[in-house]
């Protein structure tokens, strides 16, 4: 099984297209003010958009980054605010987040072998 897309709600798309085309993700659909998709830069997976009021309810979308630091100041460098600068966590990942303008909170991160076979896995490789 592999993930195709995720999708996130916000009320306002034109606003969500500008936040994650700026994340660098590549548009694929555009049927605004409705729906909007785009493929991550890196492997296949997608994501997408969908107009509605029920956004930043819970969601959290994580976005790999190899090089965090020089991701984040790139981003700032271009009008994003962060929530919090990249910081390495108990967890063995280096994370930063920030809020999407759905209210939808964003992490961007760098783990490394550690994302999916941590010292604590449950099922060693």
């Amino acid at each position: 099984m592999r993930l195709n897309q995720v999708t996130v709600t916000m009320p306002d798309l034109d606003a969500g297209w500008r936040f994650y085309s700026t994340l660098g993700l590549k548009p694929v659909v555009d049927a605004r003010p409705r729906y909007a998709r785009f493929v991550c830069p890196d492997g296949e997976s997608t994501f997408s958009l969908v107009q509605g009021e029920g956004g930043g309810r819970g969601t959290t979308v994580y976005f790999e980054c190899e090089n965090l630091d020089a991701t984040v100041r790139a981003l700032r460098d271009v009008g994003l605010q962060f929530a919090s600068e990249p910081e390495d966590k108990s967890w063995l990942w280096r994370e930063a987040e920030l809020f999407d303008p759905g209210g939808n909170r964003v992490v961007l991160y760098f783990a490394g072998r550690n994302r999916i076979d941590p010292p604590w896995r449950v099922f060693p490789r």
